[in-house]
Formats: structure tokens, C-alpha cells, sequence
């Protein structure tokens, strides 16, 4: 049974990216995306019968931006973070990259195709998973939809045999393969989407909410399935995801996009270091805390233990006050979660910062 731990997870995605390739593999990007751009036509109306019989004869609309003028890159082989609010344009450009849109402008290359002429042979190395969406047919075993993605796909059948021995492994699927998909749990119903998505053995996936729903368990078995899987056929991978540990996880890059726009493109520290200028001092103490105000905003504080959050640049001299001033048992220092750190990149204050700050990482 495969148990990889978050670390173990990351030197894996690590390792792949670097051993066995030149200088040219890393440059050479798998996903080119320049300048992308995707706006709608939106009808609006008012409320009541007058305004809806006007409207048969004047439609009024306006346009909806979802994805302003975008642009990166992905190497081979390396799994990339896409984040951003609901509503920031993730999904839609996952799409766009697929083949499902036609972007309003703008150019994208993905293994030397152009996604949305959809040709086979590039529809035969990529894949698109969605949380939210079923691509399994409901009513039949497991197993039978996967029979028809091998027909669909055209896999040899020893091919065929082998990729589902070895996802079914990776994943446990043995018992489920019997059930009808409606018949399965969240859980085991997303391992079998992700399980049928691979079967082709696609080189390039991406993946919108793959552990959405999921229980902790089921999230930690989905994040070592993908970091094994793109570490045994060397794929490359766009991940969006709202659990901060899927991308911890996972993915030394993150492009954050906020309200369609490229707000960040950079290393996950990077994001850290850019965004968060505080520390956060954990400490246990023998006794009441007393006025910690003097040491920095206090976010906890009880008999025995204290939350403190200080500028980066006083941190080092607030440990020294905290040790010599109180009867401290414990102190840790750390940066904030990422969670936090990524909601003051979408807050207001934080996007004008961000909009001069645009880091693209070569």
C-alpha cells in the first residue's frame, strides 16, 4: 500500500524534475501559454414581465472578463500549483488548455498542439479532472466504463491490462471495480475518476479540485497517487486546489491569478516571503501571560501559552525580549500558514502590491 508523507512526497516531484535531464528538457516547456484572454457576453435584465418582453426585442449585454491576457510556462515533469478564489478564471483556462474553450485571443502551445483543434494525438496525451464532474458512467460497473475508455483510446489490450493492474495497486480499486459508480462513496468514487482519466497514460494532466469533498485520509491517498504516478511516467501537472495541502504537497511552483489576471508566479517560498511580512511566536510559559501587547499583535493567549505575531524584521529581537522577560518553557518561530498567506494575496491591499510585483520563474 502506498503511504507517502508530504515530504516524501516533494523530494519525489524534486528528484523527477532534475535527475536524468539537460539543460535543454528543463528550458524546453511542455505548456506555453502567451497572452491568454477569455471574455463572455453576459445578457442582463431587469426584474418583471415589462422588462422581459422588451428584452425579446433589445437584449442587453455586457462583457465578462474570465481570463485577462495570461502568460506562462510549465517544464517537463513538474507539477505546478494554480490558485485562486472561485471565480478567478482557474477552471476556465483549465479548459481552454484542454481544448473545451476557444480563448478570445491570445496563444497556447501544449506538447506542440493547439488545444482547441482538439486532434487526436493530442487528446491521446493529456487529461482534464474535474472534482465536481463525473466522467464515469453512473449506472455500470467501474470496470465497463473503463473497457469503453479503452475502446474510445484505442489501447492494446496488454497495455490496457497493465495500466489498470497498476492504478488499481496504486489506488486499491480491486474492490470497487464491480460496483456501479453510483453505488460508490465520494472518496472511492474520486479514486476511480482519476484511475479511468490515466488509463491512456496521458503526459500532461490537469487536474481542477481532484480532492475536493474528500476526507483527510482520502486526500493524503489522492496526493501520493499523483506525485507517483508523474514520477513513473515523468508528467507534467496543473493542479488547482482550495486544500492548501494538496499544493504544500505537492508543487514547488505556484501561479496565483486573482480576478482573471496573473497576480504571482514564482517558488511557494517565494509566495511565502513576498506576501507574509510576520512571523508567528508559539510559546508555553509557567504561569499568566501578562501584558504581551509590548511584544506584538497578540492572536492567543491563555494561562501557559501565547500566540504572537511580529514583523519579520523584530522577530529576532522579540524572541530575545519573550526569553529574558518571561519564564518561557517552549518558543517557536514560524511563518504563517499558507492558507492565510494566499488570502492577503486576493485581498484588496494586497493586489495593487501584487499587480508591480509579478515574479515569472525561469
Amino acid at each position: 500500500m502506498l503511504d507517502l508523507r508530504a515530504a516524501d512526497v516533494n523530494s519525489a516531484s524534486i528528484a523527477r524534475f532534475t535527475l536524468g535531464r539537460t539543460m535543454d528538457d528543463i528550458r524546453r516547456p511542455v505548456i506555453c501559454v502567451r497572452d491568454l484572454h477569455k471574455a463572455y457576453s453576459v445578457p442582463e435584465r431587469e426584474a418583471g414581465l415589462a422588462a422581459s418582453l422588451r428584452s425579446l426585442w433589445r437584449r442587453q449585454t455586457r462583457e465578462v472578463t474570465a481570463v485577462e491576457r495570461i502568460s506562462f510556462d510549465v517544464a517537463p515533469g513538474e507539477i505546478v500549483g494554480f490558485l485562486g478564489p472561485n471565480g478567478a478564471g482557474k477552471t476556465t483556462t483549465l479548459k481552454m488548455l484542454a481544448g473545451l474553450l476557444h480563448p478570445t485571443s491570445g496563444e497556447v502551445d501544449v506538447l506542440g498542439f493547439t488545444p482547441w483543434r482538439r486532434e487526436p494525438a493530442y487528446l491521446r496525451q493529456m487529461t482534464l479532472v474535474m472534482g465536481q464532474r463525473n466522467q464515469l458512467v453512473w449506472d455500470i460497473p467501474v470496470a465497463d466504463s473503463y473497457e469503453l475508455n479503452r475502446v474510445i483510446y484505442a489501447i492494446p489490450d496488454d497495455q490496457y491490462r497493465r495500466t489498470l493492474d497498476e492504478l488499481a495497486d496504486l489506488l486499491e480499486l480491486d474492490p470497487l471495480l464491480t460496483k456501479p459508480v453510483r453505488n460508490l462513496s465520494l472518496g472511492e468514487r474520486m479514486k476511480c475518476e482519476l484511475a479511468g482519466a490515466l488509463l491512456h497514460r496521458p503526459r500532461v494532466l490537469f487536474l481542477d479540485e481532484p480532492t475536493l469533498g474528500l476526507d483527510v485520509t482520502a486526500q493524503r491517498r489522492i496526493r501520493a497517487f499523483i506525485a507517483d504516478y508523474a514520477t513513473r511516467h515523468d508528467a507534467t501537472v496543473l493542479l488547482t486546489s482550495h486544500y492548501m495541502a494538496d499544493v504544500e504537497a505537492l508543487a514547488e511552483r505556484v501561479i496565483v491569478i486573482h480576478h482573471g489576471a496573473l497576480r504571482f508566479d514564482g517558488p511557494l517560498d517565494g509566495l511565502i516571503e513576498r506576501f507574509s511580512p510576520f512571523k508567528t511566536l508559539t510559546l508555553d510559559f509557567e504561569g499568566a501571560p501578562g501584558d504581551l501587547g509590548r511584544f506584538g499583535e497578540v492572536i492567543e493567549a491563555a494561562d501557559g501559552h501565547a500566540v504572537v505575531r511580529v514583523r519579520k524584521a523584530d522577530a529576532a529581537a522579540a524572541t530575545a525580549r519573550l526569553l529574558a522577560e518571561l519564564p518561557v518553557i517552549d518558543l517557536s518561530v514560524a511563518d504563517p500558514p499558507v492558507d492565510e498567506v494566499i488570502d492577503r494575496v486576493f485581498s484588496d491591499e494586497a493586489a495593487g502590491a501584487a499587480d508591480e510585483a509579478i515574479e515569472v520563474a525561469s
